[in-house]
C-alpha cells in the first residue's frame, strides 16, 4: 500500500503546484544545467577556491576511494556521526566504511530510520522508504499513532544528534560562489548542520551551478516538482558561523561546527558529461519520474542500487554500479513529468545495447 498511497498522494498535490511559474522556473532550470554541465570542471575549480576563502575545507575526489579517504580524514577522532539524507555518502559506501572504522553511524531523515530497521535500502529520492505501508511502521516503531511515531522518533533522533561528534549532509545545489543550499522539511538537516562540532558536506560535482541566484532557482524548482508549494526550511550554509559583536572583530565558529568540509564527487559524472549520458547529469532528484513510472509502480519500487528507478539505472552506470535497464517499457512518461525532460528511456536503450553488446562478445 505505501507505493499507491504515496503515488496518489503525490498526483493530487503536484497538480496543484504546476502553474506558469513552474513552466518559467523549469525553462530556466533546463538552462542553468545545460550551462553548467558546460562548464562542469571550471565550476569545481571555482566552488572550491571560494569555499576555502569562506572557511570552509573543500576536497574534489576523483573516485570513490579518494571520498571516502578524505571524509574518514575529516572526521577521524569522530566516536560518533549524524546523518541527514544524503545518496552520494551511499554512492561512496561511507557509512560502512565509517562503521568499519569504529565510527558509529546514525540515521535522522524519518524514511533512513525506517530502512535501518528494515536493514534495507533507498527505493526513492526523496521517499527512501516509500515502500513500507504506515501500519507497518507503526509496528517497526511499536506505537500505535502517527503521534506517537512522531514522539518516538523525536525524541530518539534528538539525543543521538546531541551527542554526536560529527554531522554528514548531502546538498541540493552547490553556488560557485561558495555556498550550499540543503532544501528540507523535517528539521533534522538543520540540527546536522549546526549540533556536532564537525560538518562534513558529500555531494555529486554536478550539483554546482555558476551564481546563488541561480542555485535558489534550482532549488525552487526541486522543492515544487517533488510537491511543495514551500518546504519548512531552505538552508543557506556560505561559511562556519560568526558573530561580529565585540568591536566587529569576528569570532568564528561560536554556536555552528568549530569545522566544516565540502567533498565534491566526480565518480563518472565529468566523464559522462561528455557523452550521450550528460542528460542524467541536469537530474535535481525531485523523484517525480519514479511515482509516474509503471514498472516502477509494479515492482513495488525495488527498482535499482543506490539509485532508483529508471534515471536511478542510469545513475548507477554513471557511478560503475550494477545498472538494471531491463524494466524499462520506453513509454516515455518519466519524460513528460520531468520538469527538465530528461529522455530517460533514450539512454536506458543505449545501456541496453551496451550490456547485449558485452553479451554478445562474452
Amino acid at each position: 500500500m505505501g507505493v499507491k498511497e504515496a503515488r496518489a498522494n503525490f498526483a493530487e498535490r503536484r497538480e496543484r503546484i504546476v502553474d506558469e511559474r513552474f513552466a518559467w522556473l523549469a525553462d530556466e532550470v533546463k538552462k542553468i544545467k545545460i550551462r553548467s554541465v558546460d562548464r562542469i570542471e571550471e565550476l569545481v575549480e571555482i566552488a572550491g577556491n571560494n569555499f576555502e576563502k569562506n572557511g570552509i575545507e573543500f576536497h574534489f575526489a576523483r573516485d570513490e576511494r579518494e571520498a571516502v579517504r578524505v571524509s574518514l580524514e575529516f572526521l577521524e577522532g569522530c566516536e560518533s556521526v549524524v546523518k541527514s539524507k544524503s545518496l552520494v555518502s551511499h554512492e561512496i559506501g561511507l557509512p560502512d566504511h565509517l562503521e568499519k572504522s569504529g565510527i558509529s553511524v546514525h540515521e535522522t531523515d524519518l524514511g533512513d530510520v525506517i530502512l535501518s530497521l528494515v536493514k534495507e535500502s533507498s527505493r526513492h529520492f526523496t521517499m527512501p522508504a516509500i515502500h513500507i505501508s504506515a501500519e507497518r511502521v507503526l509496528e517497526l516503531f511499536d506505537v500505535s499513532s502517527i503521534d506517537e511515531l512522531r514522539q518516538k522518533v523525536r525524541e530518539g533522533v534528538r539525543k543521538k544528534i546531541i551527542s554526536a561528534d560529527g554531522g554528514i549532509t548531502g546538498a541540493n545545489v552547490i553556488s560557485s560562489d561558495g555556498s550550499v543550499l540543503i532544501i528540507e522539511n523535517e528539521g533534522n538537516v538543520r540540527l546536522v548542520s549546526s549540533f556536532p562540532e564537525r560538518h562534513l558536506v558529500v555531494t555529486g560535482a554536478e550539483k554546482i551551478v555558476g551564481s546563488f541566484e541561480e542555485a535558489v532557482r534550482v532549488a525552487e524548482l526541486t522543492w515544487r516538482s517533488a510537491g511543495y508549494e514551500m518546504p519548512s526550511y531552505l538552508n543557506v550554509i556560505g561559511g562556519l558561523s560568526k558573530s561580529g559583536d565585540v568591536e566587529k572583530r569576528v569570532i568564528s565558529g561560536l554556536h555552528g561546527p568549530e569545522r566544516m568540509a565540502v567533498v565534491v564527487v566526480d565518480n563518472g559524472r565529468i566523464k559522462a558529461s561528455r557523452t550521450e549520458f550528460r542528460e542524467a547529469l541536469y537530474c535535481l532528484r525531485c523523484g517525480a519520474c519514479h511515482f509516474s513510472c509503471p514498472s516502477y509502480a509494479a515492482l513495488n519500487a525495488d527498482w535499482g542500487g543506490v539509485y532508483s528507478g529508471g534515471i536511478g539505472q542510469i545513475w548507477n552506470h554513471i557511478t560503475g554500479k550494477t545498472s538494471n535497464p531491463f524494466y524499462c517499457l520506453h513509454c516515455g512518461i518519466c519524460s513528460e513529468i520531468c520538469p527538465l525532460n530528461i529522455n530517460t528511456s533514450e539512454m536506458l536503450l543505449r545501456i541496453k545495447s551496451m550490456l547485449a553488446e558485452k553479451i554478445r562478445k562474452f
